[in-house]
């Protein structure tokens, strides 16, 4: 049976195998924002975020929050796809934000929707989903297929961050979905089935932007300056050229930037409350579960960079908060887990067993308390913009062990090294060896990354073709619909691009 088809196949015998009754079934909300970063909490005990994030604290005295959480994809929509399907990057393809699930993959809402659940749209929910493949921009796609030929040139463009005038609403979509998601709540505890409401929020996603309303929660005396990197690596100097931060790294921009980033997080805070609160004022929170998690998190000046895209632990690392029927309360847990690991605990919430072939697990067990042992560690790949090679990542334990084809691991210890500043690879072999066994047993990494390289060679090469032959029509690079020829667009990609710049594309293009 192929990848595609297994979980269409086994819908209606995992419906068969639960005797629970619809009308008991437990409601789920599930709260996703887009790029927080899951250190950056008051109950984990951020020094500047204690009074900022009182909706999620208090959530988490009376739920669960796990410290560890981790993406499976460091970048929306990859992440995404891993986590509506139950399954890693690999087996589902979804390799860029160009590249997700197909129609035809099944997802949790496939499963709760067959067992009567009512979602909130046909899409699944309220506001970004960013699940399935043909979404972004054109530039985001030539700029994702084309990672791998190492065109060092800035891509990226961020405007300067900033603190905007009192009475300013830079987040409005945000807070409309909000009020979208409290009427859904009202209209849907009044029909009496039960509901599944997923809402996307864009906030805290760059561009780095707030008002003085919510940076006055956070403890601005207590924002520091990372550190910088013993050693840059090759990858990462790739990073840097890419995204192209032109507003400076001194101690005073950097903590500017950082605060606004805090606020925005503090901002998201709110929505997740409003809708935390909604819940709760309409009587539902007995048989309610609410999650609150993120896609991936936001480097926001750690390592030099903003943005996700790679495996430090502000990129790499979600919140994860639960709170429901049978949840234990005000517990911390510390074991390592993946967003891969909600699709399988939402059947369960949902009184459905999860099909064979996923491959996160259950987190039932360690909600109810039945049990403290899980997978406990983390895998996550990545592949697209601002990289050009593959990641591949493995925490177990204290270590977090990266490996890059065609160029050097890097080998964390989060214990000794909380920041990741010093790359133990070469100073711990016995470690890096037992790590590199571990990861290869989850993934061929080198395998995958040769069907990525595959991948971007063809969807450049036919989208190139059509290029040549049509130009271009991309709002990115014109809103008036201005058709750009081939070299036009790759110049508004790639600032600086010239003929050295083509010709190292093509030889890249020619190797196998």
């Amino acid at each position: 049976m192929n990848r595609r088809s297994f979980l269409t196949a086994a819908a209606p015998a995992l419906l068969a195998r639960t005797g629970a009754a619809t009308a008991k079934r437990p409601n789920i909300v599930l709260l996703q924002p887009d790029s927080w970063d899951g250190r950056v909490l008051g109950y984990l005990g951020h020094p500047a975020m204690r009074r900022a994030t009182p909706h999620l604290d208090r959530l988490a005295a009376r739920g669960m929050a796990f410290r560890n959480a981790y993406t499976s994809h460091p970048v929306c929509c990859p992440s995404r796809a891993n986590m509506w399907s139950g399954r890693y990057t690999q087996h589902v393809e979804s390799w860029n934000n160009h590249k997700g699930l197909s129609a035809t993959d099944r997802t949790f809402k496939n499963y709760l929707e067959a067992a009567g659940y009512r979602f909130a749209s046909k899409e699944g929910g309220i506001g970004k989903h960013d699940y399935l493949s043909g979404g972004h921009t054109m530039f985001n796609r030539v700029i994702e297929w084309t990672a791998p030929a190492d065109i060092r040139l800035p891509q990226f463009r961020m405007a300067r961050p900033v603190i905007l005038p009192e009475g300013s609403q830079p987040h409005q979509n945000d807070w409309a979905r909000v009020e979208e998601a409290r009427r859904f709540l009202g209209q849907a505890g009044k029909a009496g089935d039960p509901f599944f409401l997923y809402v996307g929020l864009n906030l805290p996603h760059p561009a780095f932007e707030t008002t003085r309303k919510w940076l006055d929660l956070v403890d601005r005396n207590a924002i520091t300056v990372p550190p910088e990197d013993e050693e840059v690596h090759p990858v990462m100097a790739y990073q840097r050229i890419s995204k192209d931060w032109k507003h400076g790294f001194s101690p005073d921009a950097v903590r500017q930037t950082r605060a606004i980033y805090y606020a925005m997080c503090a901002e998201t805070d709110a929505m997740a409350g409003a809708i935390i609160e909604e819940v709760e004022r309409l009587g539902l929170a007995g048989n309610t579960y609410i999650i609150v998690t993120s896609d991936h998190g936001e480097n926001n000046m750690e390592h030099r960079q903003y943005y996700k895209m790679n495996m430090y632990e502000s990129s790499a690392r979600v919140p994860l908060v639960i709170s429901g029927p049978g949840v234990r309360n005000g517990v911390v847990l510390d074991n390592v887990v993946s967003l891969v690991d909600l699709f399988p605990t939402l059947l369960e919430m949902g009184g459905l067993r999860s099909p064979g072939g996923i491959d996160g697990e259950s987190l039932m067990p360690l909600l109810a308390g039945s049990s403290n042992r899980s997978r406990n560690w983390a895998y996550a790949m990545y592949s697209g913009c601002s990289a050009n090679t593959s990641m591949f990542m493995l925490r177990d334990g204290d270590w977090k062990y990266v490996a890059y084809p065609g160029y050097g691991p890097q080998l964390f210890n989060l214990r000794e090294d909380p920041e990741e500043i010093r790359n133990f690879a070469a100073r711990r072999p016995d470690v890096l060896h037992t790590m590199d066994r571990k990861l290869r047993a989850v993934v061929d990494y080198d395998e995958v990354h040769r069907r990525v390289l595959a991948y971007d060679r063809a969807s450049f090469r036919a989208w190139r073709e059509k290029a040549r032959r049509e130009g271009v029509v991309a709002k990115e690079f014109s809103r008036e619909g201005k058709v750009a020829t081939y070299e036009e667009f790759m110049a508004f990609c790639y600032r600086g691009w010239g003929t050295e710049h083509a010709g190292q594309l093509e030889r890249w293009l020619s190797q196998r």
